[in-house]
Protein backbone atom coordinates (compact mmCIF):
# COMPACT_ATOMS: atom_id res chain seq x y z
CA UNK A 1 0.00 0.00 0.00
CA UNK A 2 1.29 3.40 -1.19
CA UNK A 3 2.09 5.92 2.21
CA UNK A 4 0.26 9.41 2.36
CA UNK A 5 3.25 11.19 0.55
CA UNK A 6 2.44 12.98 -2.49
CA UNK A 7 5.22 11.76 -4.69
CA UNK A 8 3.87 9.65 -7.67
CA UNK A 9 6.61 10.04 -9.92
CA UNK A 10 10.29 9.39 -9.48
CA UNK A 11 13.06 10.54 -11.81
CA UNK A 12 16.29 9.08 -11.50
CA UNK A 13 19.13 10.67 -13.78
CA UNK A 14 22.18 9.28 -13.81
CA UNK A 15 25.50 11.54 -15.13
CA UNK A 16 28.79 9.86 -14.80
CA UNK A 17 32.19 9.74 -13.78
CA UNK A 18 32.80 13.15 -11.14
CA UNK A 19 32.65 12.92 -7.42
CA UNK A 20 31.88 15.26 -4.94
CA UNK A 21 34.85 16.96 -4.45
CA UNK A 22 35.69 17.06 -8.16
CA UNK A 23 32.10 18.79 -8.87
CA UNK A 24 31.01 19.95 -5.30
CA UNK A 25 34.09 20.77 -3.54
CA UNK A 26 33.39 24.51 -3.27
CA UNK A 27 29.86 24.19 -2.93
CA UNK A 28 29.21 26.88 0.21
CA UNK A 29 28.38 25.03 3.71
CA UNK A 30 29.26 21.40 1.92
CA UNK A 31 31.75 18.68 3.43
CA UNK A 32 34.39 19.53 0.16
CA UNK A 33 38.01 20.73 -0.39
CA UNK A 34 39.31 23.37 -3.10
CA UNK A 35 41.75 22.33 -5.70
CA UNK A 36 42.73 23.26 -8.82
CA UNK A 37 40.69 23.67 -11.88
CA UNK A 38 39.93 20.70 -14.62
CA UNK A 39 39.82 21.82 -17.97
CA UNK A 40 36.06 21.57 -19.58
CA UNK A 41 36.19 19.18 -21.84
CA UNK A 42 38.55 17.27 -19.59
CA UNK A 43 41.35 15.66 -22.29
CA UNK A 44 40.99 11.68 -21.51
CA UNK A 45 39.29 9.10 -19.36
CA UNK A 46 40.80 8.15 -16.38
CA UNK A 47 41.19 5.02 -15.04
CA UNK A 48 38.63 4.19 -12.77
CA UNK A 49 38.57 0.48 -12.08
CA UNK A 50 38.43 -1.57 -9.01
CA UNK A 51 42.18 -1.91 -9.51
CA UNK A 52 42.21 2.12 -9.42
CA UNK A 53 39.97 2.58 -6.92
CA UNK A 54 42.65 0.34 -4.53
CA UNK A 55 45.60 2.52 -6.52
CA UNK A 56 43.43 5.89 -5.44
CA UNK A 57 45.95 7.66 -3.07
CA UNK A 58 48.65 7.75 -5.62
CA UNK A 59 46.58 7.54 -8.50
CA UNK A 60 43.09 9.87 -8.24
CA UNK A 61 43.33 13.10 -10.14
CA UNK A 62 43.58 15.96 -7.78
CA UNK A 63 41.37 18.67 -9.88
CA UNK A 64 38.27 20.24 -9.87
CA UNK A 65 35.00 22.22 -11.24
CA UNK A 66 33.02 24.90 -9.97
CA UNK A 67 29.96 27.14 -10.55
CA UNK A 68 31.05 28.91 -13.35
CA UNK A 69 31.68 25.43 -15.38
CA UNK A 70 28.23 24.04 -13.79
CA UNK A 71 25.99 26.75 -12.91
CA UNK A 72 22.59 24.91 -13.35
CA UNK A 73 24.05 22.06 -10.81
CA UNK A 74 24.82 24.68 -8.29
CA UNK A 75 21.47 26.82 -8.69
CA UNK A 76 19.82 23.13 -7.97
CA UNK A 77 21.67 23.05 -5.08
CA UNK A 78 20.67 26.26 -3.60
CA UNK A 79 16.94 25.88 -4.69
CA UNK A 80 16.69 22.57 -3.64
CA UNK A 81 18.83 19.68 -1.88
CA UNK A 82 22.43 18.35 -2.17
CA UNK A 83 23.20 15.64 -0.24
CA UNK A 84 27.26 15.85 0.58
CA UNK A 85 27.42 12.25 2.16
CA UNK A 86 26.12 10.23 -0.63
CA UNK A 87 28.43 7.53 -2.41
CA UNK A 88 28.33 5.41 -5.24
CA UNK A 89 27.67 1.54 -4.03
CA UNK A 90 30.89 -0.43 -5.60
CA UNK A 91 34.05 0.59 -5.30
CA UNK A 92 34.80 0.46 -9.24
CA UNK A 93 33.37 1.83 -12.34
CA UNK A 94 30.48 1.85 -14.21
CA UNK A 95 28.52 -1.21 -14.64
CA UNK A 96 28.51 -2.42 -11.32
CA UNK A 97 26.74 0.79 -9.96
CA UNK A 98 24.06 0.72 -12.54
CA UNK A 99 23.19 -2.57 -11.77
CA UNK A 100 22.56 -1.10 -8.27
CA UNK A 101 20.52 1.70 -9.23
CA UNK A 102 18.16 -1.10 -11.03
CA UNK A 103 18.71 -4.03 -8.69
CA UNK A 104 20.35 -3.13 -5.57
CA UNK A 105 22.70 -5.30 -6.26
CA UNK A 106 25.77 -6.77 -8.50
CA UNK A 107 27.46 -9.86 -9.67
CA UNK A 108 30.39 -8.17 -10.91
CA UNK A 109 33.23 -5.51 -9.02
CA UNK A 110 34.45 -4.35 -12.88
CA UNK A 111 32.44 -3.75 -16.05
CA UNK A 112 32.33 -6.75 -17.94
CA UNK A 113 34.60 -7.86 -20.60
CA UNK A 114 35.73 -11.37 -22.53
CA UNK A 115 39.32 -10.43 -20.85
CA UNK A 116 37.36 -10.64 -17.25
CA UNK A 117 37.24 -13.97 -16.25
CA UNK A 118 37.37 -13.40 -12.86
CA UNK A 119 33.81 -12.29 -12.75
CA UNK A 120 29.95 -13.36 -14.12
CA UNK A 121 28.99 -12.26 -17.99
CA UNK A 122 25.25 -10.75 -18.69
CA UNK A 123 22.76 -11.74 -18.81
CA UNK A 124 21.64 -11.88 -15.01
CA UNK A 125 18.87 -13.59 -12.84
CA UNK A 126 18.27 -10.49 -10.41
CA UNK A 127 15.12 -9.42 -8.59
CA UNK A 128 14.85 -5.78 -10.10
CA UNK A 129 12.62 -2.59 -9.33
CA UNK A 130 11.08 -2.47 -12.51
CA UNK A 131 9.84 -5.91 -11.81
CA UNK A 132 8.83 -5.15 -8.19
CA UNK A 133 7.10 -1.97 -9.96
CA UNK A 134 4.96 -4.12 -12.95
CA UNK A 135 3.97 -6.55 -10.14
CA UNK A 136 2.38 -4.19 -8.21
CA UNK A 137 0.70 -2.40 -11.51
CA UNK A 138 3.05 0.53 -11.65
CA UNK A 139 5.09 1.67 -14.70
CA UNK A 140 8.66 2.24 -15.37
CA UNK A 141 11.48 3.25 -18.11
CA UNK A 142 14.74 3.06 -19.08
CA UNK A 143 15.56 5.70 -21.26
CA UNK A 144 19.32 5.82 -22.07
CA UNK A 145 21.95 4.86 -25.05
CA UNK A 146 21.96 2.34 -26.98
CA UNK A 147 23.99 0.29 -24.92
CA UNK A 148 21.54 -0.51 -21.44
CA UNK A 149 22.30 -1.82 -18.33
CA UNK A 150 18.26 -3.01 -17.85
CA UNK A 151 19.07 -5.43 -21.01
CA UNK A 152 21.98 -6.91 -18.86
CA UNK A 153 18.90 -8.20 -16.26
CA UNK A 154 17.48 -11.46 -17.46
CA UNK A 155 13.86 -10.55 -17.05
CA UNK A 156 13.86 -7.04 -18.37
CA UNK A 157 15.65 -7.94 -21.93
CA UNK A 158 13.78 -7.43 -24.53
CA UNK A 159 11.29 -4.93 -22.36
CA UNK A 160 9.24 -2.20 -24.96
CA UNK A 161 9.90 -0.06 -21.58
CA UNK A 162 13.58 0.44 -22.92
CA UNK A 163 14.02 3.41 -25.10
CA UNK A 164 16.52 5.51 -26.28
CA UNK A 165 17.01 8.79 -24.30
CA UNK A 166 14.85 11.14 -26.68
CA UNK A 167 11.72 8.86 -25.76
CA UNK A 168 11.29 10.50 -22.09
CA UNK A 169 11.00 14.50 -24.04
CA UNK A 170 7.75 12.32 -26.09
CA UNK A 171 6.80 10.69 -23.23
CA UNK A 172 6.35 13.57 -20.80
CA UNK A 173 4.79 15.51 -23.82
CA UNK A 174 2.30 12.82 -24.51
CA UNK A 175 1.32 12.69 -20.13
CA UNK A 176 3.13 9.25 -20.09
CA UNK A 177 5.30 10.19 -17.72
CA UNK A 178 5.98 6.56 -16.08
CA UNK A 179 5.82 6.05 -11.85
CA UNK A 180 9.59 5.95 -12.02
CA UNK A 181 11.56 6.33 -14.99
CA UNK A 182 15.84 5.93 -15.39
CA UNK A 183 17.27 8.75 -17.33
CA UNK A 184 20.81 8.50 -19.12
CA UNK A 185 22.13 10.97 -21.47
CA UNK A 186 22.82 9.80 -25.22
CA UNK A 187 26.15 9.21 -26.57
CA UNK A 188 25.69 10.64 -29.70
CA UNK A 189 26.42 12.64 -32.15
CA UNK A 190 27.54 14.36 -29.23
CA UNK A 191 28.28 12.64 -25.61
CA UNK A 192 26.00 14.06 -22.96
CA UNK A 193 26.68 12.18 -20.08
CA UNK A 194 29.53 13.96 -18.39
CA UNK A 195 31.98 11.17 -19.03
CA UNK A 196 35.36 12.60 -19.89
CA UNK A 197 36.31 13.46 -22.37
CA UNK A 198 32.56 14.60 -22.90
CA UNK A 199 32.01 18.71 -22.07
CA UNK A 200 30.38 18.57 -18.15
CA UNK A 201 28.68 22.05 -19.00
CA UNK A 202 27.20 20.88 -22.48
CA UNK A 203 26.20 17.34 -20.13
CA UNK A 204 24.78 19.64 -17.40
CA UNK A 205 22.64 21.62 -20.08
CA UNK A 206 20.79 18.10 -21.31
CA UNK A 207 20.34 17.66 -18.06
CA UNK A 208 18.87 20.96 -17.48
CA UNK A 209 16.56 21.09 -20.39
CA UNK A 210 14.78 17.76 -19.59
CA UNK A 211 14.57 18.85 -15.64
CA UNK A 212 12.97 22.44 -17.52
CA UNK A 213 10.45 20.17 -19.41
CA UNK A 214 8.95 18.28 -16.31
CA UNK A 215 9.17 21.70 -14.03
CA UNK A 216 6.73 23.28 -17.02
CA UNK A 217 4.53 20.19 -17.13
CA UNK A 218 1.55 19.03 -14.82
CA UNK A 219 4.11 16.42 -13.29
CA UNK A 220 5.67 18.74 -11.54
CA UNK A 221 3.81 18.61 -8.38
CA UNK A 222 4.07 15.35 -7.75
CA UNK A 223 7.55 14.55 -8.88
CA UNK A 224 10.51 13.61 -6.98
CA UNK A 225 13.97 14.17 -9.43
CA UNK A 226 17.09 12.66 -8.79
CA UNK A 227 20.18 14.01 -9.91
CA UNK A 228 23.63 11.55 -9.70
CA UNK A 229 26.73 10.47 -10.88
CA UNK A 230 27.36 6.59 -11.39
CA UNK A 231 31.23 6.28 -10.50
CA UNK A 232 34.36 8.02 -9.36
CA UNK A 233 35.97 8.10 -12.77
CA UNK A 234 39.22 8.34 -11.41
CA UNK A 235 38.72 11.64 -9.85
CA UNK A 236 39.72 12.33 -6.04
CA UNK A 237 37.43 13.46 -2.97
CA UNK A 238 38.51 13.42 0.30
CA UNK A 239 36.10 11.65 1.95
CA UNK A 240 36.75 7.70 2.88
CA UNK A 241 34.34 5.78 1.85
CA UNK A 242 32.89 2.84 4.53
CA UNK A 243 33.74 -0.06 4.27
CA UNK A 244 30.52 -2.28 3.87
CA UNK A 245 31.31 -5.43 2.44
CA UNK A 246 34.55 -7.21 1.07
CA UNK A 247 34.12 -8.71 -2.90
CA UNK A 248 34.68 -12.42 -2.48
CA UNK A 249 35.32 -13.35 -5.93
CA UNK A 250 38.69 -13.41 -7.62
CA UNK A 251 40.73 -10.91 -9.34
CA UNK A 252 42.74 -10.06 -12.37
CA UNK A 253 45.48 -12.39 -13.30
CA UNK A 254 48.45 -9.90 -12.11
CA UNK A 255 48.70 -6.78 -10.14
CA UNK A 256 46.50 -6.17 -7.28
CA UNK A 257 44.58 -8.78 -5.48
CA UNK A 258 40.91 -8.04 -5.14
CA UNK A 259 39.85 -10.68 -2.90
CA UNK A 260 38.41 -9.20 0.41
CA UNK A 261 39.08 -6.22 -0.44
CA UNK A 262 36.35 -3.27 -0.52
CA UNK A 263 33.13 -3.94 -3.01
CA UNK A 264 31.00 -1.26 -0.87
CA UNK A 265 31.03 1.44 -0.28
CA UNK A 266 32.57 3.17 -3.75
CA UNK A 267 33.64 7.22 -3.33
CA UNK A 268 31.15 10.05 -2.78
CA UNK A 269 29.76 11.38 -5.83
CA UNK A 270 27.25 14.24 -5.86
CA UNK A 271 22.98 13.44 -5.18
CA UNK A 272 20.92 16.85 -5.97
CA UNK A 273 17.09 16.20 -4.75
CA UNK A 274 14.78 17.98 -7.02
CA UNK A 275 10.73 18.46 -5.96
CA UNK A 276 8.29 20.65 -4.70
CA UNK A 277 9.20 18.82 -1.46
CA UNK A 278 12.80 18.73 -1.47
CA UNK A 279 14.09 19.70 1.93
CA UNK A 280 16.47 23.00 1.12
CA UNK A 281 19.88 22.93 1.94
CA UNK A 282 22.67 20.13 2.50
CA UNK A 283 22.07 17.28 3.08
CA UNK A 284 24.56 15.20 6.08
CA UNK A 285 22.81 12.08 5.96
CA UNK A 286 24.60 8.78 5.00
CA UNK A 287 22.69 7.99 1.64
CA UNK A 288 24.24 5.59 -0.95
CA UNK A 289 22.76 4.56 -4.90
CA UNK A 290 20.78 1.95 -3.08
CA UNK A 291 18.70 4.71 -1.02
CA UNK A 292 17.20 5.82 -4.45
CA UNK A 293 16.18 1.95 -4.73
CA UNK A 294 14.33 2.46 -1.47
CA UNK A 295 12.87 5.63 -1.56
CA UNK A 296 11.02 4.30 -5.03
CA UNK A 297 9.78 0.86 -2.41
CA UNK A 298 9.24 3.73 0.12
CA UNK A 299 7.12 6.04 -1.75
CA UNK A 300 4.99 3.02 -3.20
CA UNK A 301 4.38 0.50 -1.08
CA UNK A 302 6.98 -2.12 -2.89
CA UNK A 303 9.14 -4.75 -0.26
CA UNK A 304 12.90 -5.15 -0.43
CA UNK A 305 14.53 -7.15 -3.15
CA UNK A 306 17.11 -8.57 -1.17
CA UNK A 307 18.96 -7.76 2.46
CA UNK A 308 20.78 -4.69 0.76
CA UNK A 309 18.01 -2.22 0.14
CA UNK A 310 16.27 -3.93 3.15
CA UNK A 311 18.95 -2.34 5.40
CA UNK A 312 19.05 0.64 2.96
CA UNK A 313 18.12 4.26 4.04
CA UNK A 314 15.29 5.79 2.09
CA UNK A 315 16.54 9.44 1.81
CA UNK A 316 13.71 10.54 3.82
CA UNK A 317 16.28 13.56 5.32
CA UNK A 318 15.85 15.47 1.62
CA UNK A 319 12.01 15.76 2.05
CA UNK A 320 9.27 17.83 4.05
CA UNK A 321 6.03 16.51 2.70
CA UNK A 322 4.03 18.88 5.13
CA UNK A 323 6.15 22.11 3.91
CA UNK A 324 4.72 24.35 0.82
CA UNK A 325 5.50 23.33 -2.22
CA UNK A 326 8.17 24.29 -3.70
CA UNK A 327 8.61 26.24 -6.86
CA UNK A 328 10.04 24.98 -10.13
CA UNK A 329 13.97 25.23 -10.52
CA UNK A 330 14.06 28.60 -12.71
Amino acid sequence: MKPHNPIEHVIIIVKENHTFDNYFGTFPGANGVTLPAASDPPPHDQAHNHAAWLNRDKGAVKLQYNQTNIPTYFAYAQQFTLCDNYFTEVASQSEPNHLMLIAAASPVIDDTSTSRAYQPKPPFDLPSLPASLANAGLTWGSYGARHNYFSEITALKGSPRIALSAKFDTDLAAGNLPNVSWLYAPGSPIELNEHPPASVKLGMQWTADRVGKVAGSKFWATVAIFITWDDWGGWYDHVEPPLKDTWKGGGPAHGLSYTNTQFSYGSRVGCLVLSPYSRKGISKAFHSHVSLVKFCETTFGLPPLNARDAASDDMSDCFDFNQTPLAPPV
